[in-house]
């Protein structure tokens, strides 16, 4: 691996497992601080341990609920404490409400905005003048191609993730003068633990998924985390804005 974040503090919501905790581990292969943010403690302190057993990097733990603006805040006031700095901030915490509407219960759908969207809005909002006040930084969001072409049986998690789209975007505008990066990466299916959780529910396999994309297969956690490491990198210095699918050429219907 290279060094491409030696010496920067990279924060990482839902980074105790799945897609998340990949990514903490790619971070801290190429030489960053990770401080894993997730609401289950105790997979925070293994995606900790993990990273620790590896040798490479470093990693701290922050267990707090990312869709609550004063935990939020008050996780960041800690982290700034702690190391001075946050360099890139990845917002991948996410929750699957599956259901067409009338499956859905208002509890669903308000989760749905809270871990899918809220979240966004109060990590930026607390670690954006930092990142001003430095001069830059880079913040990458986890969206989903189901956030740009519509699928059947998912309403809340589409929209959500629509909204994800449209707040990278949104917020690279705003703040490029300042030299903040703001781009997302669209996956498509994931081998995670969520999606092995939903086939089991609904007796599918992972062959059945991966007969779906005309790649031959659904993606790894590993090849999410290394588009999301590039587009924080000081190697997509003009990026900004950026939508990135990943999806093996698959279309959702």
């Amino acid at each position: 691996m290279t060094d491409r974040f030696e010496g920067k503090v990279v924060v990482v919501t839902g980074a105790g497992g799945g897609i998340g905790g990949a990514i903490g581990d790619r971070f801290a292969s190429e030489g960053a601080h990770v401080v894993i943010c997730d609401r289950d403690a105790a997979a925070a302190d293994a995606a900790r341990d993990r990273i620790e057993a590896a040798g490479r990097g470093s990693a701290s733990v922050e267990a707090f609920d990312v869709g609550d603006g004063a935990d939020a805040a008050s996780a960041v006031d800690r982290i700034i404490a702690a190391h001075g700095r946050i360099d890139v901030l990845v917002n991948n915490a996410g929750v699957n409400r599956r259901g067409a509407l009338l499956d859905l219960s208002e509890d669903d759908w308000r989760l749905s905005f809270a871990v899918n969207v809220d979240s966004l809005f109060h990590m930026c909002r607390a670690v954006l003048p930092h990142m001003v006040e430095a001069g830059g930084g880079a913040i990458v969001n986890t969206a989903s191609q189901w956030g740009l072409h519509p699928a059947p049986g998912h309403i809340a998690y589409n929209v959500t993730k629509a909204a994800v789209v449209s707040f990278t975007e949104n917020l690279a505008r705003d703040y490029a003068p300042s030299r903040v990066r703001v781009n997302a990466v669209a996956p498509g299916e994931v081998l995670t633990p969520m999606v092995e959780a939903g086939l089991a529910r609904s007796g599918r396999t992972v062959a059945d998924l991966d007969a779906l994309v005309p790649f031959g297969r659904i993606g790894r956690p590993e090849e999410i985390a290394a588009i999301i490491a590039f587009l924080a990198s000081d190697e997509a210095p003009y990026m900004t804005g950026s939508i990135v699918e990943a999806t093996g050429a698959q279309a959702v219907a």
